[in-house]
């Protein structure tokens, strides 16, 4: 570390400062020391009291001026890396279910998660790392986040809610649109993807979703 770092790593701080360094509408703990800041935590408090900040989890924040320009979706990919959006978002988000999620749901390899902030409630449910696969990357305004294909969606949703898939009434109670899956899956992939889990009961249910 130069001389000069040293003097701008150690001295107070302002939040004209955090501003001028940081162009990103969320940033870390982690971002501030790559750019040689120093914050301490009552600074971060105080911001967060004048309405400047928003907490999303411990360590990481963002800037009040900006929520209107960030996407829940960025901040699900930011919370709890790695994770890709999945289950009843994705399928909300392709028309397979009707209804509006509320909670942004997400898979990750890491363990069961929430967190709630002034986004809302963020849920990640742990899938073993063979089978964390199937997603694309999004591009928006502020970088990217990790969206499962819909075929993955599906098998995603299927697999994690199959220990009460007692009988058909609980397979019907997800009131799939049969329409929309039949314009949005490819029937191929489903199958090639179905084969990876390699679950005789969740193969018989995922089939059911095919035409």
């Amino acid at each position: 570390m130069t001389f000069q770092k040293l003097i701008n790593y150690n001295k107070f701080m302002k939040y004209q400062d955090l501003t001028a360094a940081i162009d990103a509408p969320i940033f870390s703990r982690q971002d501030l020391s790559i750019h040689w800041l120093k914050v301490y935590d009552y600074q971060f408090t105080l911001w967060i009291k004048k309405g400047y900040l928003v907490r999303l989890r411990n360590g990481l924040y963002a800037f009040a001026r900006y929520v209107d320009r960030i996407k829940r979706e960025e901040v699900a990919h930011l919370l709890y890396p790695p994770s890709y959006i999945s289950l009843e978002s994705a399928l909300s988000f392709y028309g397979f279910i009707p209804e509006m999620v509320h909670a942004n749901t997400s898979v990750t390899a890491r363990i069961n998660r929430r967190f709630d902030n002034g986004f809302g409630g963020f849920i990640y449910r742990h899938i073993k790392k063979a089978l964390f696969w199937g997603y694309a990357p999004v591009t928006t305004e502020n970088g990217v986040y990790l969206l499962a294909e819909p075929e993955k969606a599906l098998l995603d949703y299927l697999y994690l809610n199959l220990a009460g898939m007692r009988g058909q009434a609980d397979f019907d109670a997800i009131r799939l649109n049969y329409d929309q899956m039949s314009d949005h899956l490819d029937a191929d992939k489903f199958r090639r993807y179905l084969a990876a889990f390699n679950i005789k009961k969740l193969k018989h249910w995922a089939l059911k979703c095919l035409p």
